[in-house]
């Protein structure tokens, strides 16, 4: 599916006549250090809330420092990108926990990462794991809890808001970079595409109407193309009524 901008706006009109708004989310992956991309990043996002899905055996203590000037403290949230962004995987996709690792291991590295990320950010690391690849073998997800997480955030719509006992999910939808070819932009009108279809799949209730749409970015390869799509799309999204970014403490509120 592919679109325009105003097939997104006359989405957005469908949700406000229908007396709803249309909540969104934006995550970015692969956060490891303060750089001039993730500058950019936020300043493109203006006062539109980001998760930084942060790799934590990669986390620069110099990222804390900068998370904490004020103009961006309210809207920067840090989440759990796996451990170390490697995968184990064996003949099979990219994933740092596919199932053939041991319940061991996984639950070590979940509870590394987690410990590293509570001691460098405090409260701003949410116990939220976002795992690398958006890959997570579900006969793990028993072991969140005991590592100190409450809520997952993969790709695709989810099938229950709850995969598990006491775990929680809130999943992305749309990513901008077109890995399988250049890891440029994928598009205007695919990215578009896929944002309405995801909003015209909740607002008809055949996926989960309560998922906010989520975008996934990457700042540390996205094009300028990318960034002038994210612009527009800010502008768009500030300017109409029904629509509402969520903040992470939103987003997964049922984990917190």
């Amino acid at each position: 599916m592919t679109a325009r901008w105003t097939d997104l706006v006359g989405e957005f009109n469908r949700w406000r006549e229908a007396g709803r708004v249309a909540t969104l989310w934006w995550r970015d992956d692969d956060t490891a250090a303060a750089s001039s991309r993730l500058d950019r990043l936020v300043s493109i996002a203006g006062d539109i809330p980001i998760s930084l899905a942060v790799i934590p055996a990669a986390a620069d203590p110099g990222l804390a420092a900068w998370l904490t000037c004020p103009s961006r403290s309210p809207r920067l949230a840090v989440l759990q990108h796996g451990w170390c962004h490697v995968s184990h995987a064996i003949n099979r996709k990219k994933s740092e926990f596919p199932p053939e690792r041991s319940r061991t291991a996984v639950t070590s590295d979940l509870a590394a990462g987690r410990a590293r990320l509570t001691a460098l950010f405090g409260t701003r690391a949410l116990p939220v794991l976002a795992p690398p690849w958006n890959r997570f073998a579900s006969c793990f997800l028993l072991l969140l809890p005991a590592c100190g997480l409450g809520a997952i955030s993969r790709a695709k719509p989810r099938r229950t808001p709850w995969p598990a006992p006491g775990i929680a999910e809130v999943n992305v939808h749309i990513d901008l970079v077109a890995w399988a070819e250049d890891r440029g932009f994928i598009g205007e009108e695919a990215a578009l595409g896929e944002i309405v279809r995801h909003l015209q799949a909740r607002r008809l209730g055949e996926v989960d109407a309560q998922e906010p749409t989520g975008i996934l970015t990457h700042h540390l390869v996205q094009d300028e193309a990318t960034n002038a799509f994210l612009r527009r799309l800010v502008a768009v999204t500030r300017g109409h009524p029904a629509t509402r970014w969520l903040d992470a403490a939103e987003v997964f509120a049922d984990a917190l």
